[in-house]
Parts: C-alpha cells; sequence; structure tokens
C-alpha cells in the first residue's frame, strides 16, 4: 500500500484487576482486542478502536491511556448509563493464569446501538484492516453480531481485508454448538484467520493443528495461523516454532501479542512465516512481563526492523 494502512480493531476492553505485591491488587486494562490494537499501534501502525466504554472517571482514564499509546479514540462511543467490564486475573506459580469477570452489563455490548453507532460503522467501513474476534462476538447481542458482519462485508466491498481470532470462552456462550455457529459465519468473512489449536479442540471442532487449519479454510484463499502455545504455530502446513525458550511470568495477552507481531509484519510486507517469527518474538516478550499489556521497555520488539 502507498499510503500507512488504517486498522480498526473492535471489540471489548476492560478493567484489569491484577495481584499486586503484598495483599493488594493493581488496576489496569485489558481485552483481547485492545491488547493486540496496542501492540499494532507500538508497532508503528494507524490503529482506531472502535466500542463504547462509559462516562464515568474511570472510562475517562481507559481513553487517555490508550490515547497515550497513539490509539486513535474517535470511534470509542460513550454510554451514560453503563461502566466498563471488569475482570481479575490471578497467576500460579508456573505463570498460568485465571479470571474472574464483572462484565454482563458492559458499555461495550451496546457498541452498535448507541447515538453514533451509525457514523462508527461508516467511518470503520473504510478500513484497510478490520480486527475482531469470537470473544467480540460472545458480548454482542445477536441484532449487534449481524451488524458487525454486514460492516464486514462493507469494509471487503471497498477493498479492505478482514482478521479474526476465534478467542473462545465457554462461559460467553450458552453451549459449543453455538459459538461454533458464529464462528463459521465469521471464518467465512475473514481473510486472515488466527484461531489457537487449544480452543477448536475444547469446542471439539480440531484434532490436530492440521485439522484446524483445514477447518478454517487454509488453502481456499484465506490465511490461516494456527497457534499452539509453546508450539509455535502452524503456517501454510509447516511447523514454525519460537526462536527462544522464555521463562513464563504471565501467559496473559500471550496471543493478542503474537497476533500484533504477527499482522505488523503482514502489513510492513513480510512473508507469512517471517511473520510468524515476529509474532512469537513479541509473544515472547509480552510472557515475559505481567499483565496482559507490560510497559514498553527497551528490549520491546517493537518497530518494523525489530520485527525482523
Amino acid at each position: 500500500m502507498g499510503r500507512q494502512a488504517i486498522i480498526t480493531v473492535i471489540g471489548e476492553a476492560m478493567l484489569e484487576l491484577s495481584r499486586g505485591t503484598g495483599e493488594g491488587w493493581d488496576l489496569r486494562y485489558g481485552g483481547d482486542v485492545i491488547n493486540t490494537a496496542i501492540h499494532l499501534a507500538r508497532s508503528g501502525n494507524k490503529v482506531r478502536f472502535a466500542s463504547a466504554i462509559g462516562t464515568d472517571p474511570m472510562s475517562a482514564d481507559l481513553r487517555t491511556a490508550w490515547e497515550g499509546e497513539r490509539i486513535d479514540t474517535s470511534l470509542l462511543l460513550a454510554s451514560p448509563d453503563r461502566l466498563p467490564g471488569l475482570y481479575a486475573i490471578e497467576t500460579d506459580a508456573a505463570g498460568e493464569r485465571s479470571f474472574h469477570y464483572w462484565r454482563g452489563e458492559s458499555a461495550a455490548r451496546r457498541m452498535f446501538d448507541l447515538p453514533g453507532s451509525g457514523a462508527m460503522v461508516e467511518q470503520a467501513a473504510q478500513s484497510d484492516l478490520l480486527y475482531f474476534s469470537l470473544i467480540t462476538l460472545a458480548i454482542l447481542p445477536e441484532e449487534g453480531r449481524q451488524k458487525l458482519f454486514a460492516l464486514c462485508e462493507a469494509v471487503r466491498a471497498n477493498g479492505g481485508k478482514i482478521a479474526f481470532d476465534g478467542n473462545y470462552r465457554a462461559r460467553l456462550w450458552p453451549d459449543a454448538q453455538t459459538a461454533c455457529q458464529w464462528r463459521d459465519r465469521a471464518i467465512a468473512l475473514s481473510d486472515i484467520g488466527l484461531p489457537t489449536l487449544a480452543d477448536e479442540v475444547e469446542m471439539g471442532e480440531a484434532h490436530d493443528a492440521q485439522d484446524a487449519a483445514r477447518r478454517w479454510g487454509a488453502g481456499q484463499g484465506r490465511e490461516v495461523v494456527v497457534k499452539l502455545g509453546a508450539e509455535g504455530c502452524l503456517v501454510d502446513g509447516a511447523l514454525v516454532p519460537p526462536p527462544a525458550k522464555v521463562d513464563v511470568i504471565d501467559s496473559s495477552g500471550a496471543g493478542d501479542a503474537f497476533n500484533g507481531g504477527y499482522l505488523a509484519a503482514r502489513l510492513a510486507g513480510q512473508q507469512p512465516r517471517e511473520a510468524a517469527l515476529a509474532g512469537h518474538r513479541l509473544a515472547g516478550w509480552n510472557i515475559g512481563r505481567r499483565g496482559a499489556i507490560p510497559a514498553r521497555d527497551a528490549s520491546a520488539p517493537y518497530g518494523r526492523a525489530e520485527m525482523r
């Protein structure tokens, strides 16, 4: 692309409580799509976040924090009678995570019903890349899901592409079959698929990485990357392992960081295998620190040159 690509990331972002030192808790923010959005923005991309938050002081702090990460919040709507969702995260000695959520009445669930949603959709349709996840679909009512799919069709009609992450959280769905039905509709509208094998297995939809790739349409004009955790990922039918072993401190946001690194590298013109290595490097940096979005430091592999 001759100009800088416009990326729109759509979904839910929440307040995050994580164990601090001693008896206290630290308050941050997180959520699968906002995590990826920040990684993309830190890599030098133009990123817009489409969602809804409240009009309370914590929502104002969220907006300020995202703008500090150079996220364009012009598509971020405000609901005067709702708050952001909240989740608490704990990690065990091996860095594995467990979550507790308070998100049933979050503002993001109403993003397609609020005043200004029509203008949000109209602007989002002019994206070069629209990114969302199965969690985005899970938190929306059925009418909102249909509106999101219509937005996907508009983006593609305008020459843009769709990237979809198959993040499955069983507690957000009545059953796995329902989640699979909505996932399959999203896959059909996607140009880039980013499933995680563990999610596909939990949904009863795949036995191994090759099976998951086939189910997501690999080799049928769709770019599919199957994430395999510590083993790496499957790209173009081949395993791409991480370039280095990492001591896990906090596995939160690992897949989101991989997605950010992978998509940033692809937008920079790298081939899928090289982009997968970039995703691994960013995910490895992420899990070596606490929080879903660690503060950027000197060793963070951001920037197109560093991604290579």
